[in-house]
C-alpha cells in the first residue's frame, strides 16, 4: 500500500465510509476503490479533489502528506517557464541540443550537464537540480528508448514538451576553410542525416558519442582540416566557427523534449488545449487491451501515442506508455480513465501538460 493508499483509507475510516460507500459517492466501482488504496492504480485528479470533499481533507493532504511541503513547492513553481530559475539538468556535454533546448526554453535557469540520463532523473528527484529537459522521440530516429524504461520506475512526472529543430552546422577552428576540411565527426545519426555534405565536400566521416563532444574535440585538436557536426551552442561553447549551416540532408528534422519535475504541475483547463501521459499495464486475460481502450473511443478522445514494453523474463506482462490529448479534468477524459482502470491491474499519469504549438501545425 503506497502513502496516497493509506491516506485514503485512514480518511475513509475515519468518517465511518465503507469502500462501497465511497465507491457510490465517486460514482465508481468498490474494485476501483480498492485498487486505489492497494496502490495498483492511480486515481485521476479530479477524483482525488471529490474524494477530499467527501472525507474532509485537502487533495494535496491525499496526495502528498505534509501541506506545508506542497504548499511551498506551489509557490516555487508559479512562474511562467521563461521565467523560472533554479537548475535545469540534461544529459550530454555543454553545447548538445539538449543543451540548447534548456537555453530556448528556460532562459533563466543554470542548464546542468550529466553523463547519463539516469543520473539526470536521479538530480531532479534527489534535489540537486529544479527540473530536467530530456528527449523522449526525434522525427527521423524514432523513439529514445532509454526513457520509457526510466519514467514508470522514477517519481518524476512530465510538466512540459518542448519541439527542437534539429538545425547541424559544420564547424571547425578558426581561420579554417572549407577546402581544408579532410574529416568531419559527429553522433552516428548526425553523420548520417548530413550524407550529402559528407558526399559533396569528399571527407572521410568519423563516429563518436555526441555531437557536442566532437565539437570540443575539434577545438582542442585545433587541427584546421578536421571539423565537427553539432550545433550553432556548441560552436559558441568551444570557440568554433560555422563553414556552413543548415547542412542537414532533410530539412524539419525534429527533437521531441519532456520537462521533468519533482511534483505534478496540472494546467488550468481554460489556459488551452492540454495532453496527458500515462503508463498502464492490462489484465492477463483475452481482450483486455482492446476493452481498456474502449472507453477512449466512445468518450471521442483522441490517442496519439501508444506504445508497448515487456517487463518481466516470462514476455507475458507488457507495459504501455500512452499518450492523449486532454485534461483528466475533463468530464470525457475522466471517464475514459475510469474503464482504463478496470481492465488495468496497473495505472500510472505521470503528467498532464500544455499542448505545444508545433502540434497544431499538423
Amino acid at each position: 500500500m503506497n502513502g496516497f493508499g493509506q491516506r485514503l483509507r485512514r480518511a475513509r475510516k475515519r468518517v465511518g465510509m465503507t469502500q462501497q460507500d465511497l465507491a457510490v459517492s465517486l460514482k465508481v466501482t468498490q474494485p476501483t476503490v480498492n485498487r486505489w488504496e492497494t496502490g495498483a492504480v492511480d486515481p485521476p485528479r479530479r477524483r482525488i479533489v471529490l474524494a477530499g470533499r467527501l472525507l474532509g481533507v485537502t487533495p494535496a493532504w491525499l496526495e502528498f502528506g505534509d501541506e506545508e511541503k506542497v504548499s511551498r513547492m506551489e509557490n516555487e513553481h508559479q512562474m511562467h517557464r521563461a521565467g523560472r530559475e533554479g537548475r535545469i539538468a540534461y544529459q550530454g556535454v555543454p553545447g548538445a541540443y539538449s543543451h540548447l533546448s534548456c537555453a530556448n526554453v528556460f532562459p533563466k535557469m543554470e542548464p546542468v550537464a550529466y553523463a547519463t540520463f539516469e543520473a539526470a532523473f536521479n538530480a531532479v528527484e534527489d534535489g540537486d537540480a529544479d527540473l530536467a529537459m530530456i528527449p523522449i522521440e526525434n522525427s527521423l530516429g524514432g523513439r529514445v528508448a532509454d526513457i520509457h524504461h526510466l519514467l514508470p520506475n522514477s517519481n518524476l512526472y512530465i510538466i512540459d514538451e518542448h519541439f527542437q529543430p534539429v538545425q547541424h552546422q559544420l564547424l571547425a577552428v578558426e581561420g579554417a576553410t572549407l577546402d581544408q576540411i579532410r574529416e568531419v565527426r559527429s553522433h552516428e545519426q548526425a553523420l548520417a542525416q548530413c550524407r550529402d555534405l559528407v558526399a559533396e565536400l569528399g571527407i572521410k566521416a568519423v563516429q563518436r558519442g555526441d555531437t557536442a563532444g566532437a565539437a570540443s574535440e575539434v577545438a582542442e585538436l585545433g587541427d584546421p582540416t578536421i571539423a565537427a557536426i553539432a550545433s550553432s551552442l556548441a560552436g559558441e561553447t568551444y570557440g568554433l566557427q560555422s563553414l556552413r549551416g543548415r547542412i542537414e540532408d532533410r530539412i524539419g528534422n525534429t527533437t521531441r523534449f519532456v520537462v521533468l519535475s519533482r511534483r505534478r504541475e496540472e494546467p488550468d483547463l481554460r489556459d488551452g488545449p492540454c495532453m496527458t501521459s500515462l503508463i498502464f499495464q492490462v489484465r492477463s486475460v483475452p481482450a483486455s487491451l482492446y476493452k481498456s481502450l474502449g472507453g477512449f473511443a466512445t468518450n471521442s478522445v483522441n490517442i496519439t501515442k501508444l506504445e508497448s514494453y515487456i517487463v518481466d523474463a516470462s514476455f507475458t506482462v507488457a507495459q504501455f506508455y500512452a499518450e492523449i490529448e486532454g485534461h483528466p479534468a475533463e468530464k470525457n477524459v475522466d471517464l475514459a480513465f475510469d474503464e482504463l482502470q478496470y481492465f488495468s491491474s496497473k495505472m500510472k499519469i505521470i503528467g498532464t501538460y500544455p499542448k505545444h504549438p508545433f502540434r497544431l501545425k499538423g
